[in-house]
């Protein structure tokens, strides 16, 4: 260890208790999982908890405290989920002593181990004989992020009232077994800043509630900052939910495609702890090696399509400025990029070098915006329900009015402007005599939101912030439009209902970048989803755009900042000349 004084705190998951399968080999617990004499052993505690995230739930948890903390420096962390199980000193983990053991060794920095039952909602006192709800399944399995904040918001805090605890993903573990190892991994793929380090024994990858569609986001979304150690059993499940066999190498190949820093390790056994108990001390070192040295996204080993836009060494860059809401970037083609801030009724223009001024002020809720060919920043006024025009000192035309929910705007280079009206599915078309006509109303289309123009200009996109699906329409020379086609299929957080796509881009070469809850995915020109960039901050990502110096910078509007990245393509901007990208690859 680099700083074997350095305090850790270990996060463990779960244990599912399960019939065991013969093996043709016996595990047997190693000298590391015994007490040894001459080693300090640490202090266990145990605490009853309350949930307010988890409605209604209370659990019992224990805190292990190891013998070498002494509070003057923060202490690691390691969640155990199903935590009764291993701490306890008889049980086929025997985490504690472990701990007490490679601590002492100095093979794993100093850690507080904290240990978390899964959740129960107890029958009311009021109904003799009425069962308690479990809420195991439903803590461990769903794909959402309400463990993640069950442990940052409530768990966390908590211990850390009494003891010194470190608050970097980088310094935290997160382990557990069968729907605790998707647990664990769920919670670092959602908040890689704040757990970095994952062990899954027998983890169930399945279609338990959704936990299947992991190897396929692995395999698109750009690598995150955690190591991930999976171990499974020849003779593991295999049910109504699937296989867990097979879905545990699918989890090791997707990670492998994408470059992680991964271990998969298969045994002779079941479903049960035997095989990764005998080998959890082992885990726990590789899961800690080069400690406190950081993990990072690997993603120079990655195999990706997604790496033929990035650029591994150009990370996002925050624009100067905390802002109220920012939306509708839109380039000038000189290297300016200009963005709305909603609620504060202001329009900012950004210079190729990053540097921020104001253009416009008391506008109306400006929400999208776009230049026209006649280099007019027109904009999409929703609280006035009205389009207008900004000439370069920011004086305002009114174009069109009487569109309430004005939301975004897109424009072609004969300066033909097309503008989304959420609340009523519909888009407009305004033509040069500002006379305006509904092109599109549909239903289906639950919330048109981002609207875009193809780089060849025959075609138009509009998303659906509350669908799956984005739609493409052929565009005709009368401004109308025809052929509507779902064509991009979004990717979705597995146990989501929707994309939350809103506002979207297109590069040179016809790909289209969209925001999303999920980040910028990007999509070939097959409508395919061929990669997904991780948003710079965990907050509502409102839209993207290509701006900057030969428009090679993708520009994000992401809550309340902006942020920006060099990337290895270059933007198109739709009120310019079109351009005809080239035949799709694949």
């Amino acid at each position: 260890m680099r700083n074997p004084r350095f305090l850790g705190i270990a996060i463990c998951c779960g244990f599912c208790f399960a019939v065991a399968i013969a093996s043709a080999q016996t595990y047997q617990l190693g000298p590391d999982s015994l007490e040894q004499a001459g080693i300090p052993k640490g202090k266990v505690e145990k605490f009853r908890w309350t949930s307010q995230i988890f409605h209604g739930t209370v659990r019992d948890g224990w805190i292990y405290v190891p013998a070498q903390y002494d509070g003057k420096q923060p202490a690691c962390v390691t969640i155990f989920q199903d935590g009764g199980s291993y701490q306890d000193p008889k049980g086929p983990w025997r985490a504690t002593t472990v701990l007490d053991n490679l601590i002492a060794a100095r093979q794993v920095p100093v850690m507080i181990g904290i240990f978390l039952d899964p959740g129960v909602v107890l029958a009311p006192l009021s109904s003799p004989g009425a069962a308690s709800r479990p809420n195991r399944s439903f803590e461990y399995d769903s794909p959402t992020d309400q463990y993640a904040r069950f442990l940052l918001e409530e768990i966390l805090p908590e211990v850390g009232k009494k003891y010194s605890l470190a608050q970097d993903g980088n310094s935290r573990a997160i382990c557990g077994i069968s729907s605790g190892g998707i647990c664990a991994f769920n919670a670092a793929w959602l908040r890689p800043t704040e757990f970095t380090r994952v062990a899954s024994f027998v983890g169930s990858f399945t279609n338990l509630r959704g936990g299947n569609g992991f190897p396929d986001l692995i395999r698109k979304a750009e690598p995150k900052p955690i190591r991930v150690y999976l171990q499974d059993g020849k003779n593991d499940l295999n049910n109504f939910a699937g296989n867990w066999v097979i879905a545990n190498q699918d989890m090791a190949s997707a990670l492998e495609f994408a470059g992680y820093d991964y271990h998969y390790v298969l045994g002779d056994e079941g479903h049960n702890a035997r095989h990764g108990g005998a080998i959890f001390p082992d885990v726990l070192r590789w899961l800690w090696r080069d400690y406190p040295t950081p993990v990072k996204a690997s993603a120079m080993a990655s195999k990706q399509p997604l790496m033929e836009v990035l650029d591994p060494s150009a990370p996002w860059e925050q624009i100067k400025g905390t802002y109220g809401f920012t939306e509708g970037p839109a380039a000038d083609g000189k290297g300016n990029l200009f963005f709305s801030d909603i609620p504060n009724n202001k329009i900012y223009r950004i210079d190729g070098d990053g540097h921020v001024t104001d253009f416009a002020h008391d506008t109306n809720g400006a929400n999208g915006l776009m230049f026209g060919p006649d280099g007019k920043l027109y904009a999409c006024q929703g609280t006035a329900g009205r389009v207008v025009a900004y000439d370069a000192d920011a004086k305002e035309q009114v174009i069109a009015d009487g569109i309430p929910g004005v939301n975004d705007v897109a424009i072609d280079a004969a300066g033909g402007i097309y503008v989304t009206e959420p609340p009523k599915h519909q888009v407009w078309f305004i033509n040069a005599d500002h006379k305006k006509t509904i092109v599109a109303k549909d239903p289906i289309v639950a919330f048109p939101n981002g609207v875009r123009f193809t780089p060849d200009q025959s075609q138009i996109v509009v998303a659906d912030t509350k669908g799956v699906r984005l739609w493409i329409y052929q565009v005709h020379p009368d401004g109308q439009f025809t052929n509507r086609e779902a064509w991009y299929d979004a990717q979705i957080q597995p146990g989501d209902t929707d994309d939350g796509a809103d506002g979207m881009t297109f590069d040179a070469a016809g790909r289209l970048y969209v925001a999303t809850k999920l980040g910028i995915q990007i999509f070939d020109q097959s409508g395919r989803v061929m990669g997904i960039i991780n948003k710079p901050q965990n907050k509502w990502l409102a839209n993207v755009g290509f701006g900057g110096p030969e428009l090679s910078y993708l520009y994000a509007c992401n809550g309340d900042h902006v942020y920006r990245r060099k990337l290895r393509v270059h933007g198109a901007l739709s009120w310019q000349k079109p351009i005809l990208p080239a035949s799709p690859k694949r």
